[in-house]
């Protein structure tokens, strides 16, 4: 049963999405028709960078690699934090038609190591916090200095290229992006994605939340995941938008607001991780008279509980969405609705945004309408596959259709609401229990920050329900009145059967509870 797509601009006659065919293209019409207005602010100082200013160091540093010997559809490493080097380096390459692989720069050097060359990249593209890394391939040094006047250079040292090898060779030119998944289970796969399926997530993107030059936000997530690179940065300059990337090139909850107020955003996304920082933090540090009112908040990459997202619109006075999405997804494949556009509805990750849904059973039947089953996704944002590993492609990637993982169910109106990952559920003597179902339990007991939730060995059952939780500084609940609030909206075999208080969840670089992490911590 296929689920129709949510309405498209082309629908409404309102809104419109930029018209881009990938990354060499996303700047051109802000260039063209708004060449002064920003693209970015940068550095501790908040220097303004324009459209064009942005597009000249792009051209400059696709000019300098065009005269290092790379071909068109080579690969090359992108390391850098969330800073000006790593948007000018970005497009820099795309421009000159290479593929960039964006890296975490805080990743172990062996896990860096191993990603370049299972890509069999030629050299690596490196901001200034990385220059110092040994790596398996040619390291180039990229720093961007920009004035406070908001001129600005572009330095690029490059050097010998190494030979061709690995999944790089199933690349083309028509590729834009490797991007590496955040599994915490398995070795990360590599996802090749196309300048098409890019340009079509971007459009997707602008069109759900209406993306305009009269919107602007702060890089909230890492730049090197699909969260933060497409929805924050790409679908923000291809819309002719603002973004504010934070001083050091990460993150801080510390200088957030001030960081909006001096973009005057309209809207951030960011993992329930960063919304429950922010919304602790809220008593002492509230947004204040001062903050422009926000269009609204974006919550993606991971469950976000009702109670959180209820008490987060309180704080933020803006509508909250959830949306859905993958790396093998180019992003976002589900989102909810602007408030004007649609119904928002309580634990759903909304409707689809350009892509077909598809919630099947065991035998790839389609299921009926709130009956829970498998996540399939199919559409011009879907990869082709994984590099170097036809055995995980031809499992995940079937007839065209994505099979996520994930469980879910799809109401009469097309919006999917999410049960859990079909790889993490707990099978308690037969009963079969997700653990994000009990961590949402979990999380709306007064006190609870945040909850972690996992199988524990049992020689009578196979497993049982473990939990770990953080609690809310200053609560006095306890283990006793933890369980009791479970009992009472639980089944059963689903209540823990062993719960910790522990000061601190791990969690991936990308902002998803390190579930592999957990249960090495928790779980013996």
């Amino acid at each position: 049963m296929a689920v129709p797509a949510a309405a498209s601009v082309r629908d409404t006659n309102v809104y419109r999405p930029p018209e881009v065919t990938g990354l060499v293209d996303l700047l051109d019409r802000q260039v063209r028709e708004r060449p002064y207005a920003r693209a970015l602010v940068v550095t501790g100082e908040r220097v303004h960078l324009s459209y064009r200013g942005l597009a000249g160091l792009a051209d400059d540093v696709a000019a300098r690699l065009g005269r290092t010997g790379l071909r068109r559809g080579d690969a090359v490493g992108l390391i850098c934090a969330n800073t000006a080097e790593f948007v000018v380096a970005l497009l820099g390459a795309a421009r000159a038609g290479l593929v960039v692989a964006p890296l975490d720069p805080a990743l172990p050097a062996s896990q860096l190591d191993a990603r370049l060359r299972g890509l069999g990249a030629r050299a690596a593209l490196v901001g200034p916090s990385v220059v110092d890394a040994v790596l398996p391939v040619p390291v180039w040094p990229v720093r961007v200095d920009v004035s406070r006047a908001g001129t600005a250079a572009v330095m690029l040292e490059t050097g010998d290229v190494a030979d061709v090898s690995g999944a790089a060779r199933e690349l083309s030119d028509r590729d834009a992006l490797v991007l590496f998944t955040a599994g915490t289970t398995d070795r990360a796969k590599m996802v090749p994605i196309t300048h098409s399926s890019l340009a079509a997530s971007v459009q997707g993107i602008c069109a759900t939340y209406e993306l305009s030059p009269a919107d602007a936000t702060v890089a909230v997530m890492p730049l090197f995941h699909g969260h933060g690179l497409f929805a924050a940065l790409l679908a923000s300059l291809a819309s002719g938008g603002c973004v504010l990337l934070p001083e050091r090139g990460r993150f801080s909850a510390s200088t957030f607001w001030d960081d909006m107020r001096a973009v005057t955003a309209t809207w951030f996304t960011a993992v329930p991780a960063i919304h429950e920082i922010l919304l602790d933090r809220s008593e002492r540090e509230s947004p204040g008279p001062r903050t422009p009112p926000l269009k609204f908040v974006r919550s993606c990459s991971a469950p976000l509980n009702t109670a959180t997202q209820r008490a987060l619109e309180r704080t933020f006075g803006a509508p909250l969405l959830s949306a859905y999405g993958m790396t093998e997804s180019s992003h976002q494949a589900t989102s909810e609705p602007l408030p004007q556009r649609g119904e928002l509805k309580q634990g759903s990750v909304g409707r689809p945004t350009g892509v077909e849904v598809r919630v099947v059973d065991r035998n790839g039947r389609a299921c009926p309408v709130d009956v829970e089953g498998e996540v399939w996704v199919h559409g011009p944002t879907v990869a082709r596959g994984y590099l170097g590993d036809r055995d995980a492609t031809s499992s995940v990637f079937v007839d065209g259709w994505l099979r996520t993982g994930d469980l879910g169910t799809l109401d009469k109106d097309g919006y999917l609401s999410l049960t859990g990952r079909i790889k993490n559920l707990i099978n308690r003597g037969g009963e079969k229990i997700s653990p994000e179902h009990v961590e949402d339990i979990l999380a709306g007991c007064p006190g609870v920050a945040a909850a972690a939730v996992f199988a524990v060995p049992d020689a009578v059952y196979g497993q049982r329900v473990g939990a770990a939780v953080v609690l809310r500084e200053g609560e006095g609940v306890g283990p006793a009145e933890i369980l009791r609030y479970c009992r009472d909206r639980l089944a059963a075999f689903e209540v823990p059967d062993r719960l910790e208080v522990v000061a601190a969840l791990p969690y991936t670089a990308k902002g998803g509870l390190d579930r592999k992490a957990v249960r090495a911590r928790y779980a013996p």
